[in-house]
């Protein structure tokens, strides 16, 4: 076989939810769990330190995937991620629920890199472009049901929502009927376009430290606009509605990014990206629903069209033998951007300050893919 049926494609797209869905899925019902675990002085760790873990502990997921292959590593770590979701719910030590967080999030950098090495492997050239776009697509679209649905199971019994964990076995058993373990090498190997790479762009280091940037903004306005639009006096449903929004947005925006990168190239929609991240907080940073949805429109475009972009990169600029390791700095660099919002609320001067910051930063680094464009860099193949 020398193509992914749809049926294995949609499991792929599945499994890409994972990665969200490791905060998501406790954020609704974070009070009570929080309360039942005996951890509610410090509930947002339920929430953050999976993105810690995943730092911590994504290099080790790169090694395990380059030596034990990316099909037998996505199989361990969906049954482990099963394991150690639902098993929160038997404990009751602040040092055991921590340590279980930890561990899912080293857990999830496992599902994260292993399914992208899956997706590299089976797809060349602009249908890995296409999609790894809907990878990201899948991730936000994950997001939002799992943020939906895990509110509603949170309403009814405070560990409900620690089911939802499971859907990882249900994606388990999917990925060994649908995916065959043996992809087609020879296409990949004898692909001409594998081998036109551009020798002009950023280098891996750079995607990096854009993959860094780019989540850290974005998640610098999810968890402060809830606190902004409480204080003009939005309720909480209101709330909802607009960060869910967000993520509509950045599923379309994924959809149209490879055509935008195809006819204008890489680092112009990476350049598009941050303008409309810094766009974004300009329009935060005034009142008005009008305001805050116009923000919303161009917080989405910068996801869609940077982080799927960067991901895509990662793929192009790695070797085959390095692959795995490669994707497993970028689930760092992607999760390190999430964790580092936990310190946004000790930039001194509040909101306001903190969204200039960000606007600073995202227009510095368009201008610098702006004037970087068309210098040589070295090849990052072999990372």
């Amino acid at each position: 076989m020398n193509k992914l049926n749809n049926a294995g494609s949609y499991t792929l797209l599945c499994i890409a939810c994972l990665t969200i869905m490791v905060g998501a899925v406790v954020a609704p019902g974070l009070i009570s769990i929080s309360r039942e675990l005996n951890v509610a002085d410090n509930a947002v760790f339920l929430v953050t330190l999976p993105s810690l873990g995943a730092v911590i502990f994504a290099p080790v997921a790169g090694r395990l995937i380059d030596k034990y292959g990316a099909y037998p590593s996505l199989i361990a770590g969906l049954f482990l991620y099963g394991l150690f979701g639902v098993s929160l719910y038997w404990l009751n030590s602040p040092l055991l629920v921590y340590t279980n967080r930890i561990l899912l999030g080293g857990i999830t950098s496992i599902v994260m890199a292993g399914c992208t090495v899956l997706i590299s492997q089976w797809y060349v050239g602009k249908a890995r472009l296409t999609m790894i776009a809907r990878q990201g697509m899948a991730i936000e679209l994950g997001g939002v049901l799992f943020l939906f649905v895990g509110g509603l199971l949170a309403a009814q019994y405070w560990a409900l929502p620690l089911l939802l964990y499971l859907v990882a076995w249900v994606f388990l058993a999917m990925l060994l009927l649908f995916v065959p373990q043996n992809h087609p090498v020879s296409a990949e190997a004898n692909s001409p376009e594998e081998h036109a790479i551009s020798r002009k762009g950023l280098s891996l280091k750079y995607v990096y430290w854009l993959a860094v940037i780019a989540m850290t903004s974005f998640f610098s306005a999810i968890v402060s606009l809830p606190g902004i639009m409480h204080q003009q006096h939005y309720n909480e449903e209101q709330v909802g509605f607009l960060l869910s929004f967000i993520s509509l947005i950045a599923v379309i925006s994924a959809h149209f990014m490879p055509k935008f990168t195809t006819r204008i190239g890489e680092q112009k929609v990476l350049t598009l990206a941050f303008v409309s991240y810094s766009t974004a907080f300009i329009f935060f940073l005034q009142t008005g629903t009008g305001l805050l949805v116009t923000g919303a429109i161009f917080a989405g475009i910068g996801f869609g069209f940077s982080i799927p972009l960067l991901n895509h990169m990662t793929v192009e600029l790695s070797s085959a033998n390095v692959r795995g390791r490669n994707l497993s700095y970028f689930t760092m660099a992607v999760f390190s951007g999430q964790f580092l919002t936990s310190f946004i609320e000790y930039i001194p001067g509040g909101i306001s300050n903190i969204f200039i910051s960000c606007i600073t930063l995202c227009m510095m680094t368009a201008l610098y893919l702006f004037f970087k464009q068309n210098q040589p860099y070295k090849s990052g193949r072999t990372a």
